[in-house]
């Protein structure tokens, strides 16, 4: 089931062996794109828009329902970013279930989400509309909101008190940790080398494996690199959370960033990042580290604005084993020389330190809500300023849509370090999984590049791919399962060689079943009668085992056989040829013995010792076991 048409924000269900397994649970928050910003300070340019009102004080986020979630037995978040919707779903829908993700995924998604309500809920709500959702006022509506699709499903955001109850149904996991659910399957987080703590994930059975792949990078930003021997001998891979730039190269984007930002402060202007408070930003603080010295820019101070900062910055000690030790000694050192000072928000100690020249790091990169939406009022009027675009979430011109006409300078260096094309094609030949499953948006060229045939999944078998509200049966069949057998139960049985090399055996035995475990016992001892008259009751009797007839294997040659009966004084034996086999007369005795490859049947009229007396002539040349 696939309940997100955004690959990258992931969220797919998997019924596999009984169980009912959530792959992710991405938040796209895309839809914020169509409402005005928030700003803390009431903005009269903005409350005076042509055409709009500023009716409305929330954000409206994106979330759709193609099953009943209450049924999902477990949730497994590969990354931080794929668990923003989590609170909607576990406070929403009756789920009950467990959901798994590591230490440092949980602690940086509460980051996000805690930043997130924070923004929400610190402007003030004086009126609010939903008439508008009606479908007969929304096709009146103004592009794009006319043209929105199910505007009926986008709900508010979620409080803090819903975020801490949905964390609290989290289980904490490490990598290679095996998980057992219901004794059906068994789950298996692995280190996918993208972001803090961010895992691929192994489901399989005794006989089965599916590997889901999200989120996932080959460079060398953190020190757990990505696992990809444990995806090999996959029947099926799920692939998806790859680049949302796949034209763009990460350092490159990097060195770009650095010099715009360089020329900027060089003349005078200030630069504004609007940037989510973990994963990207972290990566950009250390390439200024080693650039602002040689670029002569060690005077100009770097800010970094969030409610969450201060705690952003203690878990990246907390976790220090996660980074690469350079990159935290870099940030470290930023800090001790006051060159990166961090607050929770423009009130308060930033007033009294704020000095210009700088650069500002803050949300949110839909510059919807956040300190981000003060700071784009305030430089937005000078050409000397500059907005430089880093997170790929969000498409920067509709972000920049509100506070046109824009005189600051505006750069886009979008920074994904997640798997491109290339990566993932040799990705592919080296796991080699029997079947591949990703979204549509895969299999096919970027629209707005329809040329580059190169910007596709190539694996052999060509990939399985879907859509956002569609059902998909995986293309692999169970065949096995495995079944144990009790030592006493082994002890009796009398394996008999009926090809060389291979023997069988014959086993009767009790089948049970529980949780998902299969086990043969015994069959329990026929109970002598009792010696009363007195009745037992029905839940007292044992059910009877009748004794098992032998099977029998082999084949019967035809010309050996006729001798036999020739022998045992049968005359007038004829032999016909069928299709399946042959059929053997014995006109004298009117009975007709009908040999095929998996059946031989005796038909006589009425004469019973005839027959039996033919079927054991028969059973001279098959073996019992």
């Amino acid at each position: 089931y696939c309940l997100s048409g955004h690959p990258t924000l992931p969220c797919n269900v998997l019924k596999f062996k009984s169980t009912t397994i959530m792959l992710d649970c991405g938040l796209d928050m895309t839809s914020t794109l169509n409402f005005l910003p928030l700003p803390l300070v009431q903005s009269p340019r903005l409350t005076n828009l042509p055409g709009w009102s500023l009716k409305d004080g929330s954000a409206f986020l994106d979330k759709t329902e193609l099953i009943d979630l209450s049924t999902v037995d477990v949730i497994l978040i590969s990354n931080y970013h794929c668990m923003m919707a989590l609170p909607y779903i576990t406070e929403h829908t009756g789920f009950t279930g467990t959901v798994y993700a590591t230490e440092p995924t949980v602690q940086i998604g509460r980051l996000l989400m805690e930043e997130l309500v924070n923004f929400i809920e610190r402007v003030p709500k004086a009126q609010s509309a939903s008439l508008w959702k009606n479908k007969d006022i929304q096709r009146l509506l103004p592009s794009p909101l006319k043209d929105a699709v199910e505007v009926s499903t986008w709900r508010r955001c979620y409080t803090m008190q819903e975020v801490n109850s949905a964390l609290s149904k989290i289980q904490l996991v490490g990598y290679s940790q095996k998980i057992e659910l219901f004794g059906a399957v068994q789950v298996t987080p692995l280190s996918s080398g993208y972001a803090l703590g961010s895992s691929n994930w192994i489901i399989q059975s005794h006989y089965e494996k599916v590997s889901y792949v999200s989120g996932s990078s080959l460079l060398t930003t953190h020190p757990q690199p990505m696992d990809q021997a444990s995806l090999k001998n996959s029947d099926v891979l799920v692939l998806t959370g790859l680049t949302q730039i796949p034209t763009a190269n990460p350092d490159g984007m990097v060195g770009e960033f650095c010099s715009n930002l360089a020329l900027t402060v060089r003349n005078g202007g200030n630069v504004l990042v609007p940037c989510y408070p973990s994963g990207v930003i972290y990566d950009l603080l250390e390439c200024l580290y080693q650039y602002i010295d040689s670029a002569g820019l060690s005077s100009v101070p770097l800010y970094f604005i969030s409610p969450v900062a201060n705690s952003s910055l203690e878990f990246s000690q907390i976790f220090a084993e996660w980074y690469v030790n350079s990159q935290l000694e870099m940030i470290l050192e930023l800090i001790q020389t006051n060159k990166l000072k961090h607050y929770p928000s423009i009130h308060g100690d930033f007033s009294n330190d704020f000095r210009q020249p700088c650069v500002v790091f803050t949300g949110h990169p839909s510059l919807r809500f956040g300190d981000v939406v003060h700071f784009m009022e305030l430089w937005g009027k000078s050409s000397l300023n500059t907005v430089i675009f880093t997170e790929p979430d969000f498409s920067y011109l509709e972000a920049l849509a509100p506070y046109q006409p824009l005189a600051m300078k505006c750069i886009y260096c979008p920074i994904d370090t997640r798997l491109n094309f290339i990566q993932v094609s040799k990705l592919l030949k080296e796991v080699q999984p029997l079947h591949v499953v990703c979204p549509e948006q895969y299999t096919q060229p970027p629209p707005a590049q329809s040329h580059r045939t190169d910007l596709v999944i190539d694996c052999q078998p060509p990939a399985t791919s879907y859509r956002r509200a569609e059902v998909l049966t995986l293309p692999f069949k169970r065949r096995y399962e495995k079944i144990e057998i009790m030592p006493e139960l082994a002890d009796s049985l009398v394996p008999m060689e009926i090809k060389p090399g291979i023997s069988l055996a014959t086993v009767s035995a009790v089948l049970h079943t529980k949780d998902n475990k299969h086990v043969l016992q015994p069959p329990p001892r026929p109970t002598p009668p009792p010696s009363g008259k007195k009745r037992k009751r029905v839940s007292d009797d044992v059910p009877d085992c009748k004794a098992v007839k032998p099977l029998l294997s082999g084949s019967i040659p035809v010309e050996q056989f006729v001798q036999t009966l020739e022998k045992h004084g049968f005359s007038d034996i004829k032999v016909e040829d069928t299709a399946k086999g042959h059929i053997v007369l014995l006109q004298e005795a009117e009975t007709l013995i009908q040999i095929e490859e998996d059946s031989t049947h005796i038909i006589c009229d009425n004469d019973e010792m005839l027959r039996v007396r033919l079927r054991d002539l028969v059973l001279k040349f098959l073996q019992k076991f």
